[in-house]
């Protein structure tokens, strides 16, 4: 999963935006500089895991050429040994990013991914009332090399976990709407997460693609939120090793935590907020 188009309107390119942990942009920070020092999660000798920055690719990819600094490269030189993807995350999307230490346990972690559960948090356009899971076939993507005529089933499952009212006319009403939703996919799909809230009529805020501008720019302008507001905030996967539950978890970098603390968000599973 990889970067999209950005609003060609909008003052700054969404999903195009390198940034730290803390929301610095790395594009800014880092290139030509000292590289980013990432998050390390989990470590043993059979895996590594990180927090990944918004905007930053997993591995270098034909459909994004402007990236000069990617997620495999700063872990392999962080810890000072190889490592191998085992999933990926679209450009823009932060959290839980696991490697491998050598390609047969990439090999093993990537046969039964299938069974891991990942989720995610989100923040949408308009106030998501109750759970619900879609079933929605997702056709493939040309941008991505994918064949247009081919349908994939696609399953995930949302429930909204907060939401809050902004009095300030965005669009055409007089308030603006807004939730925090828990995302469960089924599959990995490209852009499944996204392209199934749009399906709902509840987009990402910050998704140059799904989304509406308007939206996007408030946030980015005013909110000081000018990324996708998506995270990968757990992942749970059979270690291939030891066979036992290994649950990862990814806290919230500085943008998004301070966004929920603006809106009292609070993580329901903490007494203290992200």
């Amino acid at each position: 999963m990889t970067s999209d188009p950005s609003l060609p309107t909008a003052s700054i390119e969404l999903d195009n935006v390198h940034s730290t942990s803390s929301g610095t942009p790395i594009s800014e920070t880092h290139l030509g500089g000292t590289p980013p020092k990432l998050e390390i999660l989990y470590q043993d000798e059979h895996l590594v895991a990180v927090n990944k920055p918004s905007g930053l690719l997993v591995h270098k990819s034909w459909v994004a050429k402007d990236a000069k600094v990617f997620a495999l490269q700063l872990v392999r030189d962080q810890i000072g040994q190889f490592v191998y993807p085992i999933h990926r995350l679209d450009r823009p999307t932060s959290g839980v990013l696991l490697f491998a230490l050598n390609s047969e346990m990439a090999k093993q972690a990537a046969e039964n991914w299938p069974n891991a559960q990942k989720v995610y948090w989100a923040v949408v356009r308009g106030h998501l009332k109750e759970a619900i899971e879609v079933d929605h076939a997702l056709k493939g993507m040309a941008d991505y090399g994918q064949c247009i005529e081919t349908q994939q089933e696609a399953q995930t499952a949302f429930k909204p976990l907060g939401e809050t009212e902004l009095e300030v006319a965005i669009d055409k009403y007089p308030q603006s709407r807004y939730s925090w939703v828990e995302a469960i996919p089924k599959q990995g799909r490209t852009h499944q997460i996204r392209r199934h809230l749009k399906h709902l009529s509840h987009p990402i805020i910050g998704d140059a693609r799904y989304g509406k501008g308007k939206h996007n720019r408030y946030f980015a302008d005013h909110l000081n939120a000018g990324r996708l507001l998506l995270h990968a905030r757990t992942l749970t996967i059979t270690h291939p090793v030891t066979q036992t539950p290994l649950t990862i978890e990814a806290q919230l970098d500085e943008t998004m935590r301070d966004l929920f603390n603006r809106f009292g968000w609070h993580d329901p599973n903490d007494s203290e907020p992200s």
